[in-house]
């Protein structure tokens, strides 16, 4: 019975990387073919392809759509879903301030660097724009709203989908589980303000190194502050 069970997981396995694989050689949200036919075409049972199926539904791969023009579609994994799901993991596995600071802090400083080689006039002058509303942003939402606009601007400057990815879920963390507060009263307004300016300027120079120097230092002061509390 155990050999039988064994079997079957490993064709189900088996099954599901088969069509990971036929779903990411296609364009998203094409047409597979129905139960039956994608189960002939991949000789397997219907049960088989039943169970491989929720594997890469969980996987946000596929989708099954049911009724008229119904059928088996291949999709691409949603980028907030996702951020979802790995912050429930680091949460339900004790992640702290510290992890998530080191975390967003070092791949801030590749994010910049990367902004800075990237990017194309109309980002830079999207950028530009939102660096002549540094000096209004003198409350901690106003700056929350410049930092998601900045990163917004920045993800797309350098495309790197993983980076974008791991970013994305350690900010959702920190701002909606972590505790700690950084640029508080008005030293740390202005220091904000200078940091900020700094790293923008760097980026519009198109300096990927000093970008970089300039998000470095910006991480130094985090974790002297995060020691610090």
């Amino acid at each position: 019975m155990r050999a039988k069970n064994h079997s079957s997981t490993s064709l189900v396995e088996e099954t599901a990387a088969r069509l990971r694989e036929m779903i990411l050689a296609r364009e998203p949200y094409g047409q597979l073919g129905s139960l039956r036919e994608l189960a002939k075409a991949l000789g397997v049972g219907i049960v088989t392809l039943q169970q491989a199926s929720r594997v890469l539904e969980h996987e946000g791969l596929l989708e099954v759509r049911r009724g008229p023009g119904g059928g088996y579609f291949g999709i691409r994994p949603d980028a907030a879903a996702l951020g979802r799901s790995i912050s429930k993991f680091l949460l339900a596995h004790e992640s702290d301030e510290h992890e998530a600071i080191d975390i967003i802090s070092l791949l801030d400083c590749e994010l910049l660097a990367g902004a800075a080689a990237g990017g194309n006039d109309a980002l830079r002058n999207d950028l530009r724009r939102l660096g002549d509303t540094i000096a209004a942003c003198d409350t901690p939402e106003q700056r929350i709203m410049f930092e998601n606009k900045f990163h917004d601007i920045a993800f797309r400057m350098v495309k790197k989908p993983l980076t974008e990815l791991l970013a994305r879920v350690t900010m959702r963390l920190y701002t909606a589980h972590m505790h700690v507060t950084f640029y508080t009263g008005p030293d740390g307004v202005a220091a904000w303000k200078m940091q900020r300016h700094d790293i923008v300027n760097a980026i519009l120079r198109g300096d990927p190194e000093l970008a970089r120097f300039e998000g470095m230092r910006r991480r130094n002061y985090l974790m002297r502050q995060l020691h610090a509390s």
